[in-house]
């Protein structure tokens, strides 16, 4: 019976694995935090610059840790985020950055995007209108793989191959501070393809990116009774249209010092959260547990965020920002 589960948890990253080698050649869905909530500077544009100050952003998540292949490679996915974004009063928004590295098998993907956000007052609210410039380096080793037909078209001959794609991301992200927010976004709008692979393959496979939107929201609120308690519940849907995914997370911040929390992924994962923050630094935590029921590993994921103040001409509406708590 062990040995049935370890072959089905074969056979389903296999899978996963095999789709990266098909005609176009795209990669695994874009990546997806369970501490989605301090990584809004990479999937919307709109987000630069919202909140008072610099802020450095670093995540590490290692997905079904330690999982391996049947040849003892480590095929489980692995990302690494950093994300940086300020207020920019002259240009009337706010500037981004992120890096990425992305790894899933034999296939390791590096991101690197630079972002504008034009902030339009409205009154009570600020809508922040974001585009972000992408380059995508992307690299599998198509030796590693084991194709079930050994005379594969699309895998005969190649070796390690790499590509380098342009793209660009657009975002909405709409902020009536200390009450709520609104995003959607677009990453990866042109669906970049990269010239054919293998000039001798019957097909013209190719790299591409992937095409993503995405949809957020939260409602930050303290309890009248109990000052020291923010409650902090959010959604964020993200799809490529052939799958989508779903997260509902909710965080207890005490003030403004501890936090804890739970996140749901539709069929896949619950989070458990926390953190804590020191002054303007905040380490985050989380573990998840899958609910997939093929005995696949947890995922650890590990945050590290830093506020450096910038001394701005402040207004009754500035406020300190929950997701850098």
């Amino acid at each position: 019976m062990l040995k049935l589960k370890k072959k089905i948890i074969h056979i389903a990253l296999l899978f996963i694995l095999v789709m990266t080698a098909t005609v176009g050649l795209k990669a695994q869905q874009t990546p997806i935090f369970t501490n989605y909530q301090n990584s809004y500077a990479y999937v919307n544009p709109g987000f630069s610059g919202m909140s008072e100050g610099i802020n450095l952003l670093g995540l590490y998540r290692q997905q079904w840790a330690g999982f391996v292949d049947n040849d003892g490679n480590e095929i489980a996915p692995q990302t690494f985020l950093l994300t940086g974004d300020m207020p920019f009063r002259k240009l009337h928004g706010g500037l981004g950055f992120s890096i990425m590295q992305d790894k899933l098998g034999f296939e390791n993907n590096v991101n690197v995007g630079l972002d504008y956000s034009f902030h339009m007052d409205l009154g009570g609210s600020t809508l922040g209108i974001g585009v972000a410039g992408t380059l995508l380096n992307r690299t599998v080793d198509f030796a590693q793989l084991h194709p079930n037909q050994e005379s594969d078209p699309i895998l005969q001959g190649l070796g390690e191959e790499s590509a380098m794609l342009f793209d660009f991301n657009v975002g909405l992200f709409w902020q009536i501070p200390e009450s709520f927010y609104v995003g959607v976004s677009v990453i990866n709008v042109l669906e970049s393809m990269s010239k054919a692979l293998n000039d001798n393959s019957e097909t013209s496979a190719s790299f591409t990116t992937d095409r993503t939107f995405y949809a957020l929201a939260g409602y930050p609120f303290q309890f009248e009774d109990m000052p020291f308690l923010t409650f902090v519940p959010s959604v964020s849907v993200m799809t490529d249209i052939a799958s989508t995914q779903f997260n509902a997370s909710a965080r207890v911040i005490y003030n403004n010092i501890f936090s804890l929390g739970v996140n749901y992924r539709f069929q896949e994962s619950v989070g458990l959260m926390a953190g804590i923050s020191i002054k303007d630094l905040t380490i985050l935590y989380s573990y998840d547990i899958n609910t997939m029921g093929l005995g696949v590993p947890g995922s650890h994921e590990i945050g590290l965020s830093y506020c450096f103040k910038l001394d701005l001409d402040r207004t009754p509406r500035d406020y300190r920002s929950v997701r850098y708590l």
